[in-house]
């Protein structure tokens, strides 16, 4: 599916350039809908499309008739707030067994999923249930909890710090779960106004508000027979709760708008960073509602309490990278001696995020301590980088050389030495050789020196070099 085209038909442009960069940053090959390329468009194998915003949705069901004479059993990827999704999901519909639903800000976690759920069904299978990275014990009692609940509609409440994965383990419990062919839907509830919310969770008909140009599913109708992921659940305003809880209760509903009520059959997963139990004592989440959505509570562990799983976080990390066309990033034993050190407060999204930063800076070296971001060096940075450009100067100079730095610079004067404000001085002193060398070719200067031009640079600032080094 990577070598197809993928079809963007979005009219709202600041939408189109998201997808469309989403996309290409995930390693595919969109193409934005052109009216006035009807006929070519048509005539190519479109493996899938995504459908955002059209008002139109006789024009909609026009353009995807028109495509499927060429593309057989399109995969569709849905806006989830598009007017057409009501339709497009609707049940026996021609596409509701074939497409994903995205939810917007657009997450690049979630479309990489959606895509993965297209790939399964094109070779006519499911998404396998994903196993969360980890062998520490933190993270096998999670993978527990996960299978032992599962089977079972019981609601799950998922706590835990930001970043943590909370949305992947609700993920591995619907894919683990009886309901996994059935939609998984997720909702942040503390992104949306809280005057939108209920519309949002059971859909609006039309006429109900300013606004509401046409009827709308919900995310309770969106998910029937699934799972409804309520995200960030400790944000939702006390009024919306009660709502909820009705609905959790009575498991039926009525569009914003409606008289028509509607029965529900989907499981509920929460989640929320925040301590709901202090919540309530402070009057802010009421108590009937939580003991309500914890009938399984699962907490994750930070990734401070499991630092362990560091390295195969990291080659998990790595691989997701290689499957996009990046290379992946490879850590020396000082920079991952840093990274225990170092308190995660993102936890492992915030580590996901490094291992793309550094994949991207030294796509073709080891990321040393002093090659990190500031923040994550510690106590390493210094002692990495000028021993290890000093063992690296050692194997680039003739023996007479580094014979001679053993018997002079390297021995102890009797009063001591600030060994961090020596080895500096070494490094500046082989840095200028280098350059001089190089006639100020900073380019040249660093293939000497075993390090990436970027890297050097980033040394002629903090030594005040620059004025003796070429631009190119």
């Amino acid at each position: 599916m990577q070598k197809s085209n993928i079809l963007v038909i979005e009219p709202d442009e600041a939408r189109a350039d998201n997808i469309v960069w989403a996309l290409i940053f995930l390693g595919y090959y969109p193409q934005l809908w052109n009216p006035s390329l009807v006929a070519d468009s048509a005539t190519q194998d479109w493996r899938a499309v995504y459908v955002g915003s059209l008002d139109d949705r006789d024009a909609c069901r026009g353009i995807l008739e028109s495509l499927e004479q060429h593309s057989k059993q399109l995969l569709l990827l849905v806006a989830a707030d598009s007017p057409q999704a009501t339709w497009l999901t609707a049940d026996g519909s021609a596409y509701s067994e074939r497409l994903e639903l995205l939810e917007f800000p657009l997450r690049y976690e979630r479309l990489a999923d959606a895509m993965r759920g297209l790939h399964a069904r094109l070779s006519g299978g499911i998404p396998g249930p994903q196993r969360l990275v980890g062998s520490s014990q933190a993270m096998a009692r999670v993978n527990a909890l996960i299978q032992q609940v599962a089977p079972f509609d019981s609601s799950v409440l998922v706590l835990g710090e930001s970043g943590t994965g909370k949305e992947m383990v609700a993920r591995g419990i619907h894919d683990c779960s009886p309901r996994r062919d059935k939609p998984f839907v997720a909702i942040n509830c503390g992104a949306i106004p809280a005057e939108l919310l209920e519309s949002e969770l059971f859909g609006h008909e039309k006429g109900s508000f300013t606004g509401a140009i046409s009827a709308r599913k919900g995310r309770f109708e969106m998910a029937e027979g699934g799972t409804l992921f309520l995200d960030e659940i400790g944000d939702m305003s006390l009024p919306m709760q009660v709502k909820l809880l009705r609905v959790l209760q009575e498991r039926m509903y009525e569009r914003v708008g409606g008289n028509r009520t509607l029965r529900s059959n989907v499981r509920i997963i929460a989640a929320t960073h925040r301590n709901l139990e202090r919540a309530i004592v402070e009057g802010r989440f009421r108590e009937d509602l939580y003991y309500r959505l914890s009938v399984f509570p699962l907490e994750m562990p930070s990734l401070r309490q499991h630092l362990e799983d560091l390295p195969e976080l990291i080659t998990e990390f790595n691989q997701r990278l290689l499957r996009r066309g990046l290379g992946g990033a490879r850590f020396s034993g000082g920079a991952m001696q840093a990274l225990r050190q170092y308190g995660w407060p993102g936890n492992v999204r915030e580590l996901s995020n490094l291992v793309e930063r550094m994949a991207i800076l030294y796509p073709q070296s080891e990321v040393r301590a002093s090659d990190l971001p500031e923040k994550y060096r510690g106590a390493h940075a210094g002692e990495e980088v000028a021993g290890g450009s000093l063992l690296a100067m050692l194997d680039e100079h003739p023996p007479t050389l580094a014979g001679a730095m053993l018997e002079t610079d390297m021995l102890l004067p009797e009063g001591g030495v600030d060994l961090k404000d020596h080895l500096a001085d070494i490094e500046v002193g082989l840095i200028r050789q280098a350059l001089d060398n190089t006639d100020g070719v900073v380019a040249h200067a660093a293939k000497l020196l075993r390090m990436q031009r970027t890297t050097l640079v980033e040394k002629l600032r903090k030594y005040g070099l620059q004025s003796g080094a070429a631009a190119h």
